[in-house]
């Protein structure tokens, strides 16, 4: 049989209950007031009164964060006005007895009422216990006066408590939430790249293969071959980028480049190796090169594209037809911004060598 968690807010309610269950023992005293009371009229109805008085009590203190979360203030105050009839009825039956309901209010006042309201009511109590025992002739406080202190303190420290966890599960689902969009973004951020990257490279290997159809079809058909190969790779980098277990890296990518831009009819004029570059920035520097490599390939018109490696910085330059109005404003230059803003690196756009064409430029600290 398949088993169920309880919900949190269950257990917290439960909770509540059983810590106030346990003091529902001091109504023992006028419960044993009301039962030796000869009077059959304020006996029952005392009783009757008291059998309202505990569920009234125990379901308020089972709703406390609704009063506070919805603000029903009202609701607070009928909860309060209906347990104090019921001890104005047990009082002609229990006498001084009775009082101890009043240590009762004040926990369910201290508990769902705001925090001034609350303090007059502790405050009224209190001096009401304490004037009733010198006021009422054979009337005697029983130390509910200070026990309606004791209680206001205990109950304002769970309060106190309840509402520093309240606020660290908000925060807690808060950083949860932004968490799932960071990761969404991550995501929709890295298909942007795979794919851009990819479906450039395919587009042009299919065009070649186009155009070798008829003077070279064994090229041709071994272009078609690294059309399988790469649509396999990007369905495999689509996998593995929601799984979240993508990576790139910076020889790889080196390697992906040059034969993407000499499909392209592009010269490519790329470092051979990448040891200088620190383990840490490799990943950055591979998506800087995918990135403007693929620019390169999809707008520049270039017939040259240049790669300078540095253990802190990348340059991706080409010598095409320079910036176009949405250089430095595309999604793939925008999400590699925001992967050199998370790294501390910065991204440089500019034109290429000698004022000609466009440059791509991440600098990372020293």
């Amino acid at each position: 049989m398949a088993t169920h968690d309880t919900d949190p807010q269950d257990r917290a309610r439960f909770g509540r209950l059983l810590g106030a269950g346990i003091w529902l023992f001091f109504l023992g005293n006028p419960l044993g007031a009301l039962i030796r009371n000869d009077n059959q009229l304020e006996r029952w109805t005392g009783l009757a009164s008291l059998a309202v008085f505990v569920p009234v009590y125990l379901y308020g203190l089972a709703h406390i964060p609704e009063f506070h979360l919805h603000r029903r203030r009202l609701h607070a105050w009928t909860y309060i006005a209906v347990l104090v009839a019921c001890f104005a009825v047990i009082v002609p039956g229990a006498g001084d007895s009775s009082t101890t309901c009043l240590v009762f209010i004040t926990a369910l006042a201290v508990a769902i009422l705001p925090k001034l309201e609350a303090l007059a009511v502790v405050i009224v109590m209190f001096a009401g216990i304490t004037a009733a025992s010198y006021a009422v002739e054979d009337w005697s406080a029983h130390g509910n006066n200070f026990a309606v202190l004791l209680a206001a303190a205990a109950v304002w420290s769970f309060r106190l408590a309840w509402q520093r966890q309240a606020k660290l599960m908000a925060a807690e689902q808060d950083l949860s939430e932004l968490a799932v969009q960071e990761e969404r973004a991550r995501i929709a951020r890295d298909l942007h790249d795979i794919l851009g990257h990819s479906l450039t490279v395919i587009s042009v290997k299919a065009e070649l293969a186009e155009r070798l159809f008829d003077d070279d079809p064994v090229r041709a058909r071994a272009e078609l071959e690294d059309l399988q190969r790469l649509s396999r790779d990007a369905l495999a980098d689509v996998r593995s980028t929601a799984q979240g277990i993508r990576g790139i890296s910076l020889p790889g990518e080196i390697a992906s480049a040059r034969m993407a831009l000499e499909s392209a009819g592009i010269e490519p004029s790329l470092p051979t190796v990448a040891d200088d570059v620190p383990s840490r920035w490799r990943e950055l520097f591979a998506w800087t090169l995918r990135e403007g490599v693929t620019n390169v390939i999809r707008h520049s018109q270039a017939t040259r594209c240049e790669v300078e490696l540095d253990p802190d910085r990348i340059r991706v330059s080409d010598d095409g037809r320079g910036p176009c109005p949405d250089d430095g404003s595309g999604n793939g230059l925008e999400g590699l911004r925001q992967r050199a803003r998370l790294a501390g690196a910065t991204v440089t756009t500019s034109a290429g060598p000698g004022d000609r064409g466009f440059s791509l430029t991440v600098s990372v600290p020293a």
